[in-house]
């Protein structure tokens, strides 16, 4: 048997990709594939037909909170292919086909199967946090004020004015969608008049004007994961906006960005950091100490370093959300050049490269080759 590819490698998405996305995707390909328009029995039909049920299965999958979740999780594995629904061909495409001919045509949302008022699920909201390295290193517990809503108190959630109540739409006949034919297809349209609710509110409630709900704003937990990185998302599900008609609601994403840290650059799982010396401990080397998340590390820097000289420290990075082991440290040495000197200190300076030029290019090796070079380029 064949290894089933991956649900988001059959759509071209990325794992991050928002719901949207996903559908986009979806409806692109399965208008390429679609048996109605690869017609035959010869190869380039079944291939388009298979490549259409392989397409329809990864979007049912992704296009499903709870499925997603659970492929994210397990993989195919963790996917029940028992809650596949709907038969194959133009008549089986279900819900998810529905919405491209209903987008072609007009039509928006989804409705019920039994042609009932249509629902719609609610948009996603998205909201940037912003943490330090040590707390996208170690995780932590924090608390959103997100916007939310409620049924509203003066109408009870009926939309309706004190005292008056919803009329059944006579356009549509409470159903919520009419019947609208384009050429050849008869094809369903949330009802213009409604909007899809199946009700006429004549006098609208004065404080949520005919919504039954206002916003209000509700206190989130949300659990950072240690080795979260720069531009990962967290999707809290439910906790968007909430959907119309008994639609459910959309998902909250928590884009998280790192704030610019004083002392490291993080590069995936490993750190960064410049680690500045004098020429002093560069020539004659000796012990220091450099920081790390976990505290201070001590390194031996040789004699006669150079600036430039990159020491590894193994582990001393991040463990990443995904990762086994932790990443590394690097210090990168960057030797100081003394400045202000007293006239005392320019002359032992200046005594000192006295000595230098005196011992040759054992002391500068890089300054002899630099010098040679010079002469080669000048025909010296």
């Amino acid at each position: 048997m064949a290894t089933k590819r991956d649900f988001y490698e059959v759509l071209g998405v990325a794992k991050n990709a928002s719901d949207e996305d996903i559908k986009k995707a979806y409806r692109k390909l399965a208008m390429k594939y679609h048996p109605d328009r690869n017609q035959g029995e010869d190869a380039k039909a079944k291939e388009a037909e298979a490549k259409f049920k392989e397409v329809k299965e990864a979007y049912e999958m992704l296009s499903d909170a709870q499925k997603r979740a659970a492929y994210d999780q397990h993989g195919h594995a963790g996917v029940d292919p028992n809650m596949r629904g709907g038969a194959e061909g133009f008549g089986g495409f279900g819900d998810a086909f529905g919405d491209i001919f209903g987008d072609i045509f007009g039509g928006q949302g989804r409705g019920g199967r039994g042609g009932g008022r249509q629902v719609f699920r609610g948009a996603d909201l998205s909201y940037a946090m912003e943490i330090t390295l040590e707390e996208a290193a170690n995780g932590k517990d924090s608390q959103l004020r997100i916007p939310s809503w409620d049924a509203c108190d003066t109408c009870s959630g009926t939309g309706a004015k004190p005292g008056t109540s919803a009329k059944t739409c006579s356009t549509c006949h409470g159903q919520g969608q009419v019947q609208m034919r384009q050429g050849f297809f008869s094809v369903q349209q949330t009802c213009p008049q409604c909007r899809g609710t199946g009700k006429i509110i004549p006098e609208p409630c004065g404080t949520c004007h005919g919504q039954g709900k206002v916003k209000k704003q509700k206190t989130l937990e949300v659990k950072i994961p240690a080795g979260i990185d720069d531009g990962m998302r967290i999707r809290s599900a439910g906790n968007g906006e909430p959907g119309t008609n008994g639609g459910p609601p959309g998902d909250l994403f928590i884009e998280i960005r790192l704030k610019k840290h004083s002392i490291f650059e993080r590069d995936g799982d490993d750190l960064h950091c410049a680690v500045p010396i004098s020429f002093t401990k560069a020539a004659l080397g000796g012990e220091i100490d450099v920081p790390t998340l976990g505290g201070k590390a001590a390194i031996d820097i040789p004699e006669g370093t150079q600036t430039g000289k990159q020491f590894r420290l193994r582990g001393k990075g991040i463990k990443g959300v995904r990762g086994s082991y932790p990443g590394d440290l690097y210090c990168h040495i960057t030797v100081e050049t003394p400045v202000k000197l007293t006239e005392h200190q320019r002359k032992l300076l200046k005594e000192f490269d006295e000595s230098l030029s005196k011992g040759g290019g054992k002391h500068q090796p890089s300054g002899e080759s630099w010098t040679d070079k010079l002469k080669g380029f000048f025909g010296g």
